[in-house]
């Protein structure tokens, strides 16, 4: 198994200004967005550690935290797991600079 790329670790955040049908599109944290209510966020951490940061209550970042690990062998799908239940997120594209998922069912909101 090759694993996920290595630009996939770090913190992003939500570009909803550069998202296309079935694509979500996420900046690195850092990244000049323009003004918000809210973004969401997502993190991926080197020990398989994931964080997700949903917008929270009066647009503030809320925090769930669990894991992830690669679903596939070419590391492009990933397995997103809480307490609570599990998800996969398939990664179309990620750079320094830009990450871009779906979910792989399409229909299924990406985290």
């Amino acid at each position: 198994m090759s694993g996920p790329p290595p630009e996939l670790i770090g913190t992003w955040v939500h570009s909803y200004e550069e998202d296309s049908p079935g694509v979500t599109v996420y900046r690195r944290a850092g990244y000049p967005l323009p003004p918000a209510r809210g973004r969401r966020g997502l993190e991926f951490a080197a020990d398989g550690t994931f964080t997700e940061r949903p917008i929270g209550r009066g647009d503030a970042p809320g925090r769930r935290t669990g894991s992830w690990a690669p679903a596939d062998q070419e590391g492009r799908r990933l397995a997103l797991n809480f307490p609570d239940t599990e998800r996969q997120l398939e990664v179309l594209h990620v750079d320094d600079q830009i990450l871009e998922v779906r979910a792989p069912d399409g229909g299924r909101r990406v985290p």
